[in-house]
């Protein structure tokens, strides 16, 4: 037996595809709830959502890294290079220019005196008094 006006029934209050799609409100608001239906679907299933909401686990953390010992730097012998890379505040140009000034002028008598050299202020000389040595 079959019941053929049950079917009838459900196909008239069944929404064809043509009424989804129409900007009728009964149409807007069934595309509404299929655009959310779907868009849960899709976000449950995708592991990336999960690994974003999830914390990542506690890394160890290292302990701080001892700082290096002081280097010293001897004004009347080092080279251009190590003095550059030795003391704040100074780059190649400025640690040439102390090379220059002491081929011309002899050794430092004392690190005041690099306050002489183009370049090299109280400032730059303060920020570097504990590495400067003269022996």
């Amino acid at each position: 037996m079959i019941y053929s006006h049950l079917i009838q029934n459900n196909a008239r209050t069944a929404m064809a595809p043509r009424d989804i799609l129409s900007l009728k409100p009964r149409g807007v608001v069934a595309a509404t709830i299929l655009m959310l239906v779907l868009g849960v679907g899709v976000l449950a299933g995708s592991p990336s959502v999960h690994a974003q909401q999830q914390k990542p686990a506690a890394t160890p953390t290292a302990a701080p890294a001892a700082k290096p010992a002081v280097t010293q730097v001897n004004i009347n012998t080092a080279d251009a290079q190590t003095l550059a890379a030795n003391l704040k505040g100074v780059g190649e140009t400025r640690a040439a220019e102390i090379v220059r000034y002491r081929e011309a002028y002899g050794p430092f008598a004392s690190a005041d005196e690099l306050t002489e050299v183009k370049g090299i202020g109280k400032s730059t000389l303060d920020m570097n008094r504990d590495v400067i040595t003269l022996e």
